[in-house]
């Protein structure tokens, strides 16, 4: 069940990743019902989707693969009410045979999910169901408890997967194999190897069309709590017992446990110059689109390691990064002038984009005479493997785990609920916002948040790229 079927993120993502799914043979079963505002027949809403997937599959949509995906979509509108969608998915239900799992996937803005559950509750979906819901999951502590209130009054938790499609890449579930599959790095991973951490996820596009959401939101809301912390709980947790979903939940939500509540004047809060022009901003708007926070874990293996998170909109580049800063050597044995630290610590950087990167920079002594130091980098880019074309796409691995009923890359109630419990003191007292300038790197004022160290962004050296054959 696809709520908000003819939304922007359904063509986009939605109906290209399960056609993908479904070409990749990982839907081998399966019936499409889409719903939404819109009085279509099976037919035109056909004809939506394949126009969504000509323009936006990863790959060419040929005819006789569209024409199996295409036999499996149906369509009821919102207008039919809760009898209509029930005689709709009894239908494709009789088509598939047996009691197939059912799947519920809310495309809808967050508002809008109560009605959506009750819809739900007075069909009699919620038997053999999951529920998949969009970020974000409220917007402060008391709209997150009543929203996970009114989810559980019909599905249990174990039903619920609250997507974060930054989990899903490929490149931030590398982050536990890299941790703890290798004895190279899990024993360094701690503070007393590692001087500081951080997660920075620059945006180059402004807020589009999306300025009412954003002006109830803000970036903070956004992309911090649901996206920048989840990706923090990965680099930060301990081992789990196994590789398993409820495991791994409980080690991420130790992390959560274990974060301070956020220190507002550790905190820069900026916008773009021109957002309070867009229509439905107010001239005075604070709403912020850039933020960047030093955050703390009170636990043994973090204490005293700053976690430095800055994301925004309109900014110079896009790019999507953890780098891990290591804690530099004493250095009296070398000559002045030999270099040695000039240019920082060594870093591991994880790039967390489609074309995930890998890079570990070291100083290493330059050939010739006497002692001169540059700094080197030993580089890794998912290309090289041969699989680049096996790597499925955010929202297609999220939504086969989720009709695989594996709750691994998704977030808990309880999790949600102590980020927006550690997130209070700045939600409730928020600095006022700094004007930077589009196409910028933020406020000025983010250089002393992190200082004496230095933002990784924008990089020195450039990512080596595969020579062309």
């Amino acid at each position: 069940m696809l709520f908000g079927a003819t939304g922007d993120l359904a063509k986009r993502k939605l109906l290209p990743g399960l056609l993908q799914l479904s070409h990749t043979g990982l839907l081998p079963h399966y019936h499409v019902v889409g719903t939404s505002l819109e009085e279509l027949d099976d037919e035109e809403f056909r004809q939506v989707a394949r126009a969504a997937c000509d323009r936006f599959a990863r790959r060419e949509t040929f005819d006789r693969q569209w024409s199996h995906f295409a036999e499996r979509l149906h369509y009821v509108p919102q207008s039919a009410g809760a009898a209509g969608l029930a005689d709709k998915v009894a239908h494709t239900e009789r088509l598939l045979g047996g009691s197939p799992q059912r799947l519920h996937y809310l495309s809808i803005p967050p508002s809008a999910a109560n009605s959506v559950v009750r819809t739900l509750k007075d069909a009699n979906l919620v038997d053999r169901a999951r529920i998949i819901l969009e970020k974000p999951f409220g917007v402060d502590l008391a709209t997150a408890r009543h929203l996970n209130a009114t989810l559980h009054d019909t599905f249990t938790e174990e039903q619920v997967f609250r997507i974060d499609h930054f989990l899903g890449k490929e490149a931030a579930q590398n982050i536990l194999a890299f941790r703890f599959a290798n004895g190279l790095f899990e024993p360094i991973w701690n503070r007393n190897h590692i001087d500081h951490i951080q997660i920075d996820v620059p945006e180059e596009l402004s807020v589009g069309a999306r300025e009412g959401f954003y002006e109830a939101t803000g970036a903070f809301r956004d992309m911090v709590v649901t996206h920048l912390f989840q990706v923090l709980a990965f680099v930060a947790m301990e081992p789990p017992t196994a590789l398993e979903p409820s495991a791994i939940s409980e080690e991420k939500n130790k992390v959560f446990r274990s974060l301070r509540p956020i220190d507002v004047t550790s905190v820069v809060r900026g916008q773009y110059k021109g957002y309070r022009d867009l229509p439905g901003v107010a001239p005075d708007s604070q709403t912020e689109t850039f933020v960047a926070l030093r955050c703390e874990i009170d636990n043994w293996r973090w204490a005293g390691v700053p976690f430095f998170l800055r994301t925004g909109k309109r900014m110079a580049e896009g790019a999507r990064i953890i780098s891990i800063a290591f804690r530099e050597p004493p250095k009296s044995m070398f000559p002045a002038g030999s270099g040695v630290g000039a240019q920082g610590p060594d870093h591991l950087t994880f790039d967390l984009a489609d074309a995930s990167k890998l890079s570990l920079s070291f100083y290493g002594k330059r050939p010739g005479p006497g002692m001169v130091l540059d700094k080197l980098s030993l580089q890794f880019a998912l290309e090289e493997t041969g699989h680049e074309l096996d790597v499925l796409e955010a929202y297609e691995r999220l939504k086969h785990d989720a009709m695989s009923g594996d709750q691994t890359l998704f977030t808990t109630a309880e999790g949600i609920e102590r980020l927006w419990e550690v997130s209070s003191p700045l939600l409730e007292n928020p600095p006022p916002v700094e004007l930077y300038e589009p196409g910028s790197w933020g406020p000025e004022s983010m250089h002393d948040l992190i200082a004496p160290q230095q933002w990784r962004l924008p990089f020195e050296r450039k990512w080596r790229r595969r020579p062309e054959m």
